[in-house]
């Protein structure tokens, strides 16, 4: 119905009205035409309807049903066009024209343990110079093997070059054909011939065709420098090599860490927990556990510490920290009031902006080196009232690990207050039960004798008697006078039985 009555220019600068019907007042037509609240346009630069509050005051219309009809059509129109994106990071308009704009968090440690970190405006470059060896092991795979074989090529093409030189300057080139002639290398004839015999004298190989002579003492001198410097080129390139194949950042891609944290509770208190397994047989020596919270605080006097980080106690005092890593295991930190997690709750939660990062180390019990494995998890990755599935199971003769529910967990009765809420609550509750207990216990103490008294009280005539027939003091029971009040129990027991005995007498 609304598509019927309004109608679309070919150019979007203003959304047609409906047409008035023939006999109506022009008055009365942009009476009825304006609209109560907003005014309804194409813009034409976005392409698509946009809504702009009026500061007019609402007039009262007698056709409220063309305006609805209206906005009804601009809605549908406007339904139908594809979202466009908004200028500016992560914004784009929803159904209504309205911009949205959400926020991803940039990870400071990446899930897989890469530091999501680079280092720009460096001018002090000489110092990677000043330690080599971790410079060619840090660099990647492409980049070791360039510098591998060219360290080789270079060493032969520099001493094959000097090795021609020499045979050249002496006029072992020129003499090739005279067998008198003693050369410095015999059977060097040009550059290639050089070249060979510089790769044999540096690989130690020998063929025995090419060999150096005792007319030539700087060949002689040569060649005990390159054997030398051959042999450093050997035990730094190699050395290199084997560093990077053995690294043992290698051995932590087989450490897991589950997908997300969880927190629930723990023996009544609220623990944030996450999982963490090694998929190899061969365990990690020594394994330990650390934990940072990556979160940006200002202080009071104003300064902004970007990235702050603040220590998450995963049993460092009671020595839960240190781990027998033989089967998957739940790490869990106590929200106490040392935690920085101490007033969130689950509402502040889900507000949140915050990195924890996990660190595991241990030595490798294979080759003996250190290995540190690392995750992290952000505020939309920890799960509020969750608790990880068992995954271990009793077989015969061993114990069967399931990795298949590593990563999966199960929702459970969790208090969206926080662990300061909640230990308060506890503590009025121990304390009501405190109170409660104690005043039973104090009217159980007082009322309790008080009545046996009475209900044992003897009568007057009785009393009289007691008096005539007893030469000692009397002790009167029921009546208990001001200096009475502090004595205790075993003192009212006592007059009690010393009235008995004399009434006996």
């Amino acid at each position: 119905m609304a598509l019927e009555n309004s109608t679309f220019s070919s150019r979007p600068e203003s959304l047609s009205l409906p047409v008035p019907e023939k006999g109506e007042e022009p008055a009365q037509e942009a009476k009825e035409d304006a609209p109560p609240t907003s005014v309804f346009n194409v813009s034409e630069e976005l392409g698509h309807v946009v809504t702009t509050e009026t500061s007019t005051p609402p007039q009262p219309s007698t056709n409220n049903n063309l305006s609805f009809q209206a906005k009804m059509a601009a809605r549908e129109a406007q339904a139908n066009q594809p979202r466009k994106k908004l200028q500016g990071a992560g914004q784009e308009r929803g159904k209504f024209g309205w911009a949205r704009s959400k926020r991803k968090r940039q990870r400071y440690v990446e899930k897989n343990g890469r530091c999501n970190v680079q280092h720009g405006n460096m001018r002090e470059t000489y110092r990677y110079l000043t330690d080599i060896f971790t410079t060619l092991v840090d660099l990647n795979w492409r980049c070791s093997l360039f510098v591998f074989v060219m360290a080789y090529a270079v060493t032969w093409l520099f001493f094959g070059a000097i090795w021609y030189l020499i045979a050249y300057c002496r006029g072992d080139l020129d003499h090739l054909e005279d067998e008198t002639w003693t050369p410095c290398v015999n059977n060097v004839n040009g550059f290639i011939s050089a070249f060979l015999f510089s790769i044999e004298t540096e690989t130690t190989i020998g063929y025995g065709h090419r060999v150096i002579t005792d007319q030539c003492p700087v060949g002689t001198m040569l060649l005990l420098l390159q054997a030398i410097l051959g042999s450093m080129v050997n035990a730094f390139m190699v050395g290199c090599m084997f560093v990077k194949i053995s690294q043992p950042n290698k051995r932590a891609e087989t450490l897991v860490f589950s997908r997300n944290a969880v927190i629930s509770l723990r023996d009544d208190k609220l623990c944030l927990m996450f999982r963490v397994g090694d998929l190899r047989s061969s365990h990690i020596v020594g394994a330990n556990m650390r934990a940072k919270l990556i979160k940006s605080k200002q202080t009071q006097e104003g300064e902004f510490i970007p990235l702050d980080q603040t220590d998450i106690s995963v049993g460092f005092e009671t020595g839960d920290d240190r781990l027998f890593l033989v089967s998957p295991l739940v790490i869990s930190h106590e929200i106490d009031s040392r935690s920085p997690f101490w007033d969130m709750s689950q509402a502040q939660l889900e507000k949140e902006d915050f990195e924890i990062v996990v660190i595991l180390e241990g030595m490798v019990e294979a080759t003996g080196m250190t290995c540190q494995a690392r995750s992290s998890y952000l505020a939309e990755e920890v799960l509020w009232g969750h608790r990880f599935s068992p995954m271990m199971s009793l077989a015969e003769g061993f114990f069967d690990v399931d990795y298949g529910a590593f990563h999966h967990t199960f929702e459970v009765d969790t208090p969206s207050c926080s662990a300061r809420e909640l230990a308060l609550a506890a503590a009025r509750r121990e304390a009501h039960l405190y109170w409660s207990i104690s005043s039973r216990l104090d009217e159980e103490k007082w009322e309790g004798p008080n009545l046996t008294e009475q209900s044992r009280k003897p009568t007057d005539s009785e009393s009289v008697s007691e008096k005539k027939e007893g030469d000692g003091p009397t002790f009167i029971v029921g009546g208990v006078t001001d200096t009475q009040d502090q004595s205790v129990v075993g003192e009212q027991n006592g007059s009690v039985t010393t009235d008995q005995s004399e009434s006996e007498a």
